[in-house]
């Protein structure tokens, strides 16, 4: 596929997305928080100290929106599923 802007030419290649309903990439973002969550635990009191333990409650307020996202993305994908599952196939 070509697309002309102004003076140039660009050309797209046709590739499916690896995770087209994210919930994979989710599910990484949310593992990654509650890593860090859980790296952070014990340095709380040094965190305390330094007036910097908003960086543990960003791990565990990440956490709490991966989950929520993840559900949201396992509905769209379920969506997705049953769409395709009720679109007459052609042939």
């Amino acid at each position: 596929m070509k697309h002309e802007i102004g003076n140039r030419t660009y050309l797209l290649a046709d590739v499916e997305p690896l995770d087209p309903d994210g919930v994979r990439s989710v599910e990484v973002g949310t593992a990654v928080f509650f890593l860090g969550f859980l790296a952070l635990l014990p340095f709380y009191g040094r965190l305390e100290e330094n007036g910097e333990q908003w960086w543990l409650w960003t791990c565990l307020v990440g956490m709490g929106l991966g989950l929520l996202g993840l559900e949201v993305c396992r509905r769209r994908r379920r969506a997705r599923q049953e769409r395709a599952a009720a679109e007459p196939s052609a042939g």
